[in-house]
């Protein structure tokens, strides 16, 4: 067992919103020490993995922000690798594909003029009569959009990444991700499109329609290469980063300090006092990390999360296809997207006679699919590669599997009040204890949005007051999609940062 060490402030987690704060608060001279409970990798969920010269992004990573002072802590950490890519994602349902954003003509010729028209009628249908009880995904997507493009569209591929009904999936989910995208604005941009060769999917008011961004910057060898480059940043400036430290143990201490325990697999302690902690573990880990039991702990033990699994495959053909991914919504599947890792960057394959894709599995941990051995995941993904006719089993030379644990926290119909449980008396006995980022508030936060809540708790703990609500990040901010790139948007167009308490009250 160590010594114990004291720092700063002690950052539980090295993804993106934990090395973020590691990053500013070294800045300032702070001493900082993070502990990471993966042995080899910093990003978290945006790391990059290696396997055989192949690179792997971890769900897809765009580099795309409205925030500018995220965008220049991008540049700032990475300043010479970037690299800009076109968006292209299409859906594949029935046995066709059609192209994201739509393409108008495009999707009348795959639908048939009958089922168009009936999705219009339905879409005029909820525009009309509208339910008034809107609680769940459904009820939210099928007012925006109608019935039947939300069967269509929606419900199947939402229904593989969540494991649940639509039914059961918070509507807040929903208008978080999708909020602002306006079925008659997208068509209105589909037709401009179709017809205007070159043309965006630009809206009535001339800017880029929410979630509809057409090309995005990258780092060249994947994203981990952002977060690799922001942990040697914070050890040249003095910052400690403990691999393979799984948090144990937070004491609150009469002093007002905290004591934080982290152990390796092998037992090995090391113990780090400080007055802040920063937390991007998730809130049921956090929970059961702490010295004194919460009356919050049964809602913290509620918290769900969705696991993930990409099985990687290396195909014996050039160019497969040009999309980035491909959102695979036809239920005959199991395979929720497919990544093309050289459509990301040409630098992530380092054999130009082959391809890599990512085929991804939505599971929760301890379920068949997270419990199937490599092999029998390799084979799956093989026969459904071949079963949407993408490559043949053959052609499928070479793979590996990456297990993803709590990729996405849950929305369901009660996970809001419980968060609000936990975080309230986390504020009130827990003083100084800081959550921020996706799974450390429990909010399907981007990375630039996790980032943000990093931003801003660095702010608070040196300002040594609270300046900022971090929990509106993500609630009174535009969707990291919309609008025009920030590196050639005129400054006064991007939003900086939420308003300060002072400034909202």
């Amino acid at each position: 067992m160590s010594d114990r060490l004291f720092a700063d402030a002690v950052i539980i987690g090295a993804g993106p919103a934990g090395l973020t704060a590691a990053y500013l608060l070294t800045k300032q001279g702070l001493n900082v020490a993070v502990i990471e409970a993966d042995p080899t990798y910093v990003g978290g969920i945006s790391r990059t993995v290696a396997y055989k010269g192949f690179l792997f992004d971890i769900g897809g990573h765009r580099f795309f922000s409205r925030s500018k002072e995220v965008v220049d802590l991008w540049r700032e950490i990475l300043p010479d690798d970037f690299i800009e890519r076109p968006r292209l994602s299409r859906i594949y349902y029935g046995g066709r594909y059609y192209s994201y954003p739509l393409k108008a003509f495009e999707a009348l010729r795959n639908l048939g003029l009958l089922q168009s028209s009936l999705c219009m009628l339905s879409y005029l249908k909820s525009r009309l009569f509208p339910k008034r009880d809107v609680r769940s995904f459904h009820d939210w997507v099928a007012n925006q959009f109608g019935e039947r493009l939300f069967a269509i569209f929606f419900k199947t591929y939402t229904e593989k990444v969540w494991g649940m009904s639509c039914d059961e999936i918070s509507a807040d989910w929903a208008a978080q991700r999708i909020k602002g995208l306006d079925l008659m604005e997208a068509v209105g941009a589909a037709l401009r499109k179709s017809l205007k060769p070159g043309g965006g999917a630009l809206g009535r008011d001339g800017r880029p329609i929410k979630t509809l961004i057409e090309q995005f910057d990258y780092p060249r060898r994947g994203p981990g290469m952002m977060w690799e480059a922001a942990a040697d940043r914070i050890r040249e400036k003095g910052g400690v980063i403990h691999m393979g430290h799984r948090l144990s143990r937070i004491t609150r201490e009469d002093a007002g300090t905290y004591l934080v325990e982290a152990r390796t697999a092998d037992g090995a302690t090391v113990r780090i006092r400080a007055p802040h902690v920063i937390s991007s573990a998730p809130l049921t880990e956090l929970v059961q990390a702490l010295d004194r039991p919460l009356v919050a702990a049964p809602a913290a033990a509620k918290l769900r999360y969705r696991d993930f699994i990409t099985v990687a495959l290396i195909v014996d053909r050039q160019d497969l296809f040009e999309d980035n991914w491909i959102y695979i919504h036809d239920p005959s599947v199991q395979v929720g997207r497919i990544q093309n890792f050289r459509s990301w960057s040409p630098e992530m394959v380092p054999d130009a006679r082959l391809a890599c894709l990512g085929l991804e599995y939505f599971c929760f941990e301890g379920d068949g699919l997270w419990d199937a051995s490599d092999a029998d995941l390799i084979a799956l993904a093989k026969r459904e590669l071949a079963q949407i006719g993408l490559a043949g089993e053959a052609e499928c030379i070479d793979g590996c599997v990456v297990r993803q644990k709590k990729a996405y926290p849950v929305y369901d119909g009660m996970y809001r009040q419980h968060v609000e449980t936990v975080r309230a008396e986390l504020a009130e006995h827990y003083p100084g204890l800081h959550p921020v980022g996706r799974n450390g508030m429990h909010k399907y936060n981007n990375q630039d949005h996790a980032m943000m809540t990093a931003m801003l708790t660095v702010r608070n703990i040196t300002a040594g007051e609270t300046l900022y609500d971090v929990w509106q990040v993500n609630e009174d901010a535009e969707y990291h999609e919309a609008g025009a790139k920030p590196s050639s948007a005129p400054a006064g167009g991007l939003r900086a940062v939420p308003a300060r308490i002072s400034e909202t009250s």
